[in-house]
């Protein structure tokens, strides 16, 4: 008899950063205007329109600040997602509370990570705290303890019933870190190049324990089971650095294979070989240089030549022709990559 070819079900998911997606005439930074009724109509516009050609099963978001926002933009790509969820930029009452509770104000401080999904939701949880141990001290800023912007998990499950774990992040940016006090004054000489050195150094300290507390919390997920599980958001780093390395922990199945089981793999390199490898695989342009900053990342589950394979990477594909458009803030400044996922149905 010949060999029956498996079964597959297919899954679609993508990763946008959104350039802080707020309400209109609400201050999400001190020092940025809110947009006004015609800016934010443009904004919903803008992304409803990406999201329709994305069209992807599940979309992972950051720089939410309003989820009611979020919301609109799906409503105006014309797809219908049945679970959406920004967790600490909910536009609603608390659940439970009495009749004329105001609603929560949105994200405060900084945007938050969110989930679209068309798949079946079982549970949904929030990273806030770091892992006992994996805090860091900061220098002038103290211990780093907590995520900025919280790791969001869905688990979901596909029609045929298999779970897949999806982690959405979005990690601390390269930007100087400069003290300011609780007005946002600044408490530095932001012209003195030896501050300056001192900043970025803040910030590398602070992705870097990001990335390994986001490392335990992917090691939690893989360890002894077969649950697949993607990663993706905004990495603020290219996918050989070692802060995205600290997460993914790639480089370690070169020389333990018993690695695999907890590592993670960049889904552009398990593209099939059918796949087109374009070299506009890029996300983001900083100063004229392309850069990969928002990436997904994939279990072993997901890789064609594993032992514990359940699926592969048919194709990753780059949007990112509006980063050659000009800045305007109803557009975003990162481009959004989405990857279609294979799943054996027996």
């Amino acid at each position: 008899m010949q060999d029956i070819p498996p079964n597959y079900a297919t899954l679609f998911v993508a990763t946008c950063n959104l350039l802080n997606l707020a309400n209109p005439h609400r201050v999400y930074y001190e020092n940025q205007d809110a947009y006004d009724e015609r800016e934010y109509e443009r904004k919903i516009a803008w992304t409803g329109e990406r999201f329709h050609a994305l069209n992807a099963d599940v979309l992972a978001v950051q720089e939410v600040w309003d989820e009611s926002a979020l919301k609109a933009a799906i409503a105006r790509s014309g797809l219908r997602y049945d679970f959406v969820s920004v967790p600490g930029a909910e536009n609603t009452p608390p659940p439970a509370s009495p009749p004329g509770t105001p609603a929560r104000p949105g994200a405060q401080g900084t945007p938050r990570v969110g989930i679209a999904t068309r798949l079946q939701v079982d549970e949904v949880r929030s990273f806030v705290d770091f892992p006992p141990g994996f805090g860091a001290e900061v220098p002038g800023l103290g211990p780093h303890t907590r995520f900025e912007r919280p790791p969001l998990l869905a688990t979901l499950r596909m029609k045929h019933g298999q779970q897949v774990h999806v982690l959405t992040v979005h990690l601390k940016s390269k930007r100087p870190k400069f003290l300011q006090d609780a007005q946002g004054n600044a408490l530095e000489d932001r012209e003195d190049r030896k501050v300056g050195v001192m900043a970025s150094l803040r910030s590398l300290v602070m992705r870097g324990v990001e990335a390994a507390a986001l490392r335990c919390i992917v090691i939690d997920l893989l360890q002894d089971t077969n649950t697949p599980l993607v990663v993706m958001g905004d990495f603020n780093d290219d996918p050989h650095s070692v802060t995205t390395q600290l997460v993914a922990a790639t480089s370690e199945v070169a020389y333990d294979k018993a690695a695999r089981d907890v590592a993670l793999f960049n889904a552009y390199e398990m593209q099939g070989e059918s796949a087109l490898k374009k070299d506009v695989a890029y996300s983001h342009i900083h100063q004229g240089f392309p850069a990969v900053l928002d990436q997904i990342f994939v279990s072993e589950e997901f890789v064609a030549t594993s032992r514990r394979s359940l699926g592969d990477v048919r194709r990753v594909d780059y949007f990112n022709d509006h980063l050659h458009e000009g800045r305007d803030r109803s557009r975003s400044d990162h481009g959004f990559v989405r990857a279609l996922l294979r799943l054996r149905t027996d």
